[in-house]
């Protein structure tokens, strides 16, 4: 049963598929410099020289074009191989098991969905009942700010009730202002609706470059000469490693900080600690900034039990952050980039004034990817000249 299972059905043919040409040493010996005509070079020939000039100025122009429509898809691309370089390191951890690829991978994806999903199905509910809470408590505590004493102060000196009365006055008699608002609450629908769509293109895309990662390379490393294609076999394998250890590394560490503030309020009783902790495990995933980020915002949330209660968080959660950075970071990175402070916060700041938050994540990996470069081709071409 099992052999007439294998068999092909009759008539049938193999998938045809766009496999890379054939590399043989007689191919490389068989083109040699004699048998390539010379030219007589564009500078002979004016005429061909402007227009071939004009050609490449259209293509760039187009090629303009092209990347200022499809900027959000370039996005999704980026995204999609980032997270597919930082799932690689697990997949060919289980190929050194004696585990095939696309086992592998079905096994990665199945784990890493099943915790996402346990993950959300455990917080969700728990995240939606703490944001009931806020949005019904916010108006008393707006409500107490109004009665207190700081506030009639204020309101004295500045006439802080006055003015707010004549906003929302002229607010509300601005025609287009109103109809801007309403724009805007379709506005937010259709920004749910296309982050939903981009989230599913996204998984989509990371699992096919992650199946085919592999062929990937081979096609990019046969673009290079052949003299120097174990050169760049070694370089591009070293960027991807570091990429995707970095990936798993700043993952493990925003997990960690958010298991240690979760744990310090709720010793501290602190409101809302669940959301709160969700909030410093996303922020954390933003290198330099995000832990700090991620303190403030519970720190200021902490007030509203008093301030010895802030400042007992922030004195627990900054030294938290010294530790991480003295002790779990380079333990867990240590497999991975090793970019110096000043270009880490260069290209942190660089990245996301072009590409937000992702480009914020990449920015480190990317740096680290461009330093290697410049050590290992720039410098050495350098010293050899």
């Amino acid at each position: 049963m099992a052999q007439k299972v294998r068999q092909p059905l009759p008539g049938a043919q193999p998938r045809v598929r766009f496999a890379l040409p054939s590399e043989s040493l007689e191919d490389a010996v068989a083109t040699t410099a004699g048998n390539i005509p010379a030219s007589g070079g564009m500078f002979r020939h004016p005429i061909y020289f402007g227009f071939m000039g004009t050609v490449g100025v259209g293509i760039a122009i187009f090629l303009n074009y092209i990347v200022a429509n499809t900027s959000q898809l370039l996005l999704w691309i980026v995204t999609a191989l980032f997270i597919a370089l930082g799932l690689d390191p697990v997949v060919r951890w289980l190929e050194t098991r004696k585990v095939p690829r696309p086992l592998g991978i079905v096994l990665t994806l199945v784990v890493l969905l099943g915790a996402v999903a346990i993950f959300f199905a455990t917080l969700i509910p728990t995240i939606v009942d703490q944001t009931t809470q806020l949005v019904q408590k916010a108006p008393g505590w707006i409500n107490d700010f109004l009665s207190s004493d700081l506030f009639h102060q204020l309101d004295v000196q500045y006439h802080v009730v006055d003015t707010i009365n004549q906003q929302v006055a002229k607010f509300f008699q601005n025609a287009q202002t109103v109809g801007g608002v309403f724009g805007g609450v379709v506005g937010v629908g259709t920004t749910i609706a296309n982050g939903l769509f981009g989230t599913l293109i996204v998984l989509v895309l990371s699992l096919y470059f992650l199946a085919s990662m592999p062929s990937i390379k081979k096609w990019g490393y046969r673009l290079a000469p052949r003299s120097r294609r174990a050169r760049v076999e070694e370089l591009s394998e070293e960027i991807t490693r570091g990429v995707g250890n970095y990936v798993i590394g700043q993952a493990c560490v925003a997990i960690l900080n958010a298991a240690f503030a979760f744990i310090v309020m709720s010793i501290l009783h602190v409101p809302f600690s669940v959301l709160l902790a969700f909030v410093v495990a996303l922020l954390a995933f933003i290198p330099l900034v995000g832990g700090m980020l991620a303190a403030v915002v519970v720190t200021a949330v902490s007030l509203t039990l008093g301030w010895q209660t802030a400042v007992i968080y922030a004195i627990c959660h900054f030294a938290y952050l010294q530790f991480e950075a003295y002790f779990i970071s380079p333990r867990i990175m240590q497999k991975a980039v090793a970019v110096p402070g000043a270009i880490a916060v260069i290209s942190v700041i660089a990245g996301g004034s072009l590409l937000g938050v992702l480009g914020a994540l990449i920015a480190i990996p990317t740096a680290a990817a461009v330093m290697l470069l410049v050590k290992e081709v720039f410098i050495v071409r350098q010293d050899k000249m």
